[in-house]
């Protein structure tokens, strides 16, 4: 079994910045890439920002110079700092990676269950 488990989203006003986590947990052997998703009332889920193994980013083009994504690897974590946040910045942020399963050794794509973030005055 494998597990990712986001945190640190919340009620921010406009301006303001918040710092989401999201640890991945249980038979893992490794991770490839890992990124951040999100998605708002009406909306088709969407690519935030993404990082590989090696610490190659990307970014929407709607958060780039706002949002940064890193991860600790000796953790299995990976983070996104968000700064500058905006109203359409409103939505649930999911985590997302590649793992491949220690037991199985089969690579699967692996989910959390989502964080709420609003940003509003």
């Amino acid at each position: 079994q494998v597990q990712l488990v986001e945190s640190g989203g919340g009620l921010v006003q406009p301006g303001g910045s918040l710092r989401l986590s999201c640890a991945a947990s249980g038979s893992i052997f490794n991770i490839n890439d890992m990124g951040w998703y999100r998605q708002s009332p009406g909306k088709q889920r969407e690519l935030v920002a993404h990082i590989t193994s090696g610490g190659s980013t990307n970014y929407a083009d709607s958060v780039k110079g706002r949002f940064s994504i890193s991860r600790d690897n000796a953790k299995n974590t990976v983070y996104l700092q968000m700064n500058s946040l905006k109203p359409e910045d409103t939505a649930v942020y999911y985590c997302n990676a590649f793992i491949r399963n220690r037991s199985t050794y089969y690579s699967s794509n692996y989910w959390g269950q989502g964080t709420q973030v609003t940003v509003s005055s």
